[in-house]
This record gives structure tokens, sequence and C-alpha cells, in this order.
């Protein structure tokens, strides 16, 4: 990176943030072809545990207060624009040699990026990855929330076995 930049690009986790658009962008692309290409709630079987199925989540992770009649959605919004200003001023404190902290913080706030821009403009989030095993079904989810799993389990990984002590 060139001297001009600025110190905290340089020097912080915000050079991490090319991961958080490629999650927007990988998350957004995936939704959109869902939801055009695939009909509500009818399975698209590809593997014997794994079917591409369309659906709206107007709740949280599992459904989370789905049916309770619409101001969710904006709690929600809110939620998610709060953390998503905490994630980047970590990102902005944490040097950027602590790659699995930078890369955790960047792929949590691409999914809730991409979350929040469904909730916001569709009013729901749009699932359509479904794995099932003997007829027991995993809640359906998409690109963003395999960005915020990963990137949680990161995090935990740099806060039990890391401690911030990671170098180049």
């Amino acid at each position: 990176m060139n001297a001009a930049a600025p110190l905290a690009l340089r020097a912080s986790a915000l050079r991490w943030l090319w991961l958080t658009l490629l999650v927007i962008v990988v998350d957004l692309t995936s939704k959109y072809l869902a939801d055009t290409r695939l009909s509500y709630a009818d399975p698209v079987p590809l593997l014997p545990v794994f079917d591409l199925t369309l659906l709206y989540n107007t709740g949280a992770a599992f459904s989370f207060l789905a049916s309770a009649g619409g101001w969710q959605r904006w709690l929600f919004v809110a939620i998610a624009v709060g953390m998503s200003a905490f994630l980047l001023h970590w990102m902005r404190r944490t040097p950027v040699t602590q790659t699995a902290l930078a890369t955790g913080l960047a792929l949590v706030l691409g999914g809730a990026l991409g979350n929040l821009f469904d909730r916001s403009v569709h009013g729901h989030v749009i699932d359509f990855i479904s794995l099932h095993w003997s007829g027991y079904y995993f809640p359906a989810f998409n690109i963003a929330d395999c960005a915020i799993t990963l990137g949680t389990i990161l995090l935990l990984i740099d806060m039990f076995f890391l401690g911030g002590n990671e170098t180049d």
C-alpha cells in the first residue's frame, strides 16, 4: 500500500474489507438467483442431504420472532446497523497482523450487511440452502449465514487459542 494511504487502513484490519465486499456480492447474487429461479417452498434436490429450497425468514436465526407481526423487521435492522458499526470500529482498532481476528470480523460484517440488505429492502431474509438427514431438517440458511458462522468460529479461535498474539 502506498505511503499516502491513511494510517488506519495500512495498519488495521480494515484492509480486510475486500472480504466483506466479496461476501456481500456472493450472498446477494446467490439470493437473487434463488429468488428468481426457484419456486417458493418447492425443494430442488441436489444431494440426498442437500436441497435448494426458497424460503423467506421474517425473523432472526431459526425464525426467532418470525410471527411477531412486523415490528421485528425494524428491530433486526437496528441491531444489524449497530453491530455493523461496532464491527467496523473493532476492525479499525485491530492490527492487520491479527489475521484470524481480522478475517472473522470481515466475514461477520459481510454476512450481517447481506442480511441487512434483504431485511431492509424485502422485509425478510432470503434463505435457500436446506440440509436434512432421515427426515430431520436443519433450518434453511444462506451465504450470509455461512459467513457469519465461519467468522464467529474464527473469532472464537482467536479468543481461545491465539489471544491476539498472532503475527505475520
